[in-house]
């Protein structure tokens, strides 16, 4: 059952990594129509860098999913290798990826709500002046289709794998 936890959290880790790897390939194209329907809104695109406000894979955005593939993979090896210690690893760490993935979902459901308020605590006049559902519609309008499976294919990786590791240190 350890080999099925540990195979379950390298998926989970392989599902963390994508994210990065969309955002670095496909980010700047986002960022260029974000940009221009800043311009159609009759917004100075330059707000979104004197905001800190990027689409690519900069900074968290890259941080934060590998830090997560990182750790999923160290429980995956300890998990191989049969050590004591991987059980409540995988609990605590696979845990940890539902509730967080569970949030990552809420928030991309909420993204447009969510980027208002944002956009309004920043105090930026010209930046609260921006429509955020078109905005956000023009940036991931740049991602190919299959991003969006992609996306439903992680969620499921991630909530999938999660259970079936820690279904399967349950049952050792």
């Amino acid at each position: 059952m350890s080999a099925l936890a540990a195979s379950s959290q390298l998926l989970v880790a392989a599902a963390f990594v994508s994210i990065p790897v969309v955002r670095h390939r496909f980010g700047p194209a986002a960022k260029a129509a974000a940009v221009a329907e800043l311009r159609r809104q009759d917004v100075r695109p330059e707000v979104l860098e004197e905001n800190r406000l990027g689409f690519d894979a900069g900074g968290h955005e890259t941080a934060a999913p590998v830090a997560v593939a990182a750790v999923m993979a160290v429980t995956a090896a300890l998990n191989f290798a049969g050590a004591d210690l991987a059980q409540a690893l995988t609990w605590i760490f696979s845990s940890a990826v539902l509730l967080m993935n569970a949030v990552i979902v809420y928030s991309d459901l909420t993204a447009v709500k969510s980027v208002e308020a944002a956009f309004r605590r920043k105090g930026d006049q010209e930046l609260a002046r921006v429509r955020v559902a078109p905005f956000l519609q023009a940036a991931e309008s740049a991602f190919p289709r299959w991003v969006r499976a992609q996306t439903y294919a992680r969620n499921a990786l991630v909530f999938g794998g999660s259970a079936i590791a820690l279904a399967a240190v349950s049952l050792v």
